[in-house]
């Protein structure tokens, strides 16, 4: 089964916590603080991988997690980094933010590699905190949390050449004698559940990816079917072969049904309908078909090359493949275009490091927010000075002012990350 959407967590490791440690080798009574760095919270890597063509992995396990960095130790070692989480995608694989959906990354060369989640730096060890007004820190530094975030993994296939048309039109069959790709082919309609990928080779060293895009039926931009589920793919390739049945064997009007599904490609993504296509008139050995191509071509002809041909007879199939490789050198651009939206952070819904405010509901004072959340795990209430360097930090950070300004009096109750104080001047 072709899997090209995940929905998977990723947690980057936390920082180790700084130490609190003293020197105490022998004839050093007073050696001071040694208490050594933590060590750097794991990122989480995504990187492509040319021989993964699936998101089949990510379809079983879907939270992902980076290795913490160890605490700081004694004579001033630092702690250990957390190892990196390195997860391989296919080539082509967009990540996008699970909240906004806007895309993060496009990730459409081999061996290229992004940092999604960033791993927490380390806390300092009391050595840092050494000052000539203390000169025997008795706290350390917790370590900085690891980002988390939600995202989604969309893979969209890269193909030179993608085939488009109605089911049952002949694609899965065409894709068959061009290339070694073996798709399954039968006389009814959404054979191909799933898109088919082949290499057509013209000559040595000359050769092209081409993709058989699944069935296309009306309404299939707005889901109807199989929907944009597959129309995604059509993005990234370069050229269309537009595969139409000009026998109209099935009771369909040729001149419709290109009209039909360049519709649908519009509706998708307005840019779709500046790719170039080649009309391949197939089923030209069915008796009646010469007079749909004359229709096909009148109407048509003057905007776009045809070639009529037969898959069964294989009749000008040499033809179509070599007139679109030539197209290929010709028009084809590298560099194609994203299609989809960009992420955007959005900035007003960041979190600050402090936030001071009052609950409306308890008339509570409350100090919350990333920074006091590490300020409290730095700090041992145990300690007078660790306390103190506690009490310094909320003043530096016009904390007191804050509350002062919100109205809390002598006594009252402040609640700073889930502890209880009472506020004194």
């Amino acid at each position: 089964m072709f899997i090209d959407i995940a929905n998977i967590k990723l947690k980057a490791g936390n920082g180790g916590d700084g130490a609190v440690a003293w020197r105490r080798e022998k004839f050093e009574p007073a050696g001071g603080p040694a208490g050594g760095d933590g060590g750097r919270g794991g990122d989480i890597i995504i990187k492509t991988d040319s021989g993964l063509h699936t998101l089949m992995d990510f379809r079983y396990k879907r939270e992902y997690k980076a290795e913490n960095g160890e605490n700081g130790m004694s004579k001033l070692k630092f702690g250990k980094d957390g190892k990196d989480t390195v997860l391989k995608v296919p080539v082509g694989t967009l990540i996008r933010d699970e909240k906004t959906g806007g895309v993060l990354y496009d990730l459409k060369e081999d061996g290229m590699e992004v940092v999604v989640c960033k791993g927490g730096k380390g806390g300092m060890g009391n050595a840092r905190f050494k000052t000539s007004t203390r000169q025997a820190p008795t706290f350390a530094q917790a370590g900085n949390r690891g980002e988390e975030r939600e995202i989604i993994l969309e893979l969209k296939l890269i193909a030179d050449v993608g085939l488009v048309g109605f089911p049952n039109v002949g694609k899965s069959t065409l894709l068959s004698i061009v290339t070694s790709a073996r798709p399954k082919i039968a006389n009814y309609h959404f054979t191909t559940l799933s898109p088919n990928l082949g290499v057509v080779k013209i000559d040595e060293g000359e050769s092209f990816v081409i993709a058989d895009i699944p069935g296309l039926i009306e309404g299939a931009s707005d889901g109807i079917g199989l929907g944009d589920e597959f129309l995604k793919h059509i993005e990234r390739t370069g050229i269309l072969i537009h595969v139409i049945d000009v026998s109209g064997s099935e009771g369909r009007d040729p001149v419709e049904d290109f009209y039909k599904i360049n519709n649908e490609l519009v509706s998708y993504n307005e840019r779709l309908s500046k790719k170039r296509q080649i009309i391949f008139a197939n089923k030209i050995d069915i008796p009646g078909a010469e007079e749909n191509l004359k229709r096909l071509t009148d109407e048509l002809g003057g905007d776009y090359e045809i070639i009529a041909g037969s898959c069964a007879t294989t009749e000008n199939i040499d033809k179509l493949m070599k007139l679109t490789y030539e197209n290929l050198k010709k028009y084809q651009d590298n560099e194609y275009e994203t299609y989809d939206e960009e992420y955007v952070e959005v900035v007003e819904e960041r979190e600050e490091g402090i936030n001071v405010y009052k609950e409306k509901e308890t008339g509570r004072f409350i100090v919350d927010g990333p920074y006091i959340d590490k300020l409290l795990r730095s700090t041992n209430f145990e300690d007078i000075e660790s306390l103190r360097y506690f009490q310094e930090n909320l003043r530096k950070n016009n904390v007191v002012l804050k509350l002062e300004e919100l109205g809390v009096g002598e006594g009252e109750s402040v609640f700073i990350g889930g502890y209880e104080f009472e506020f004194f001047e």
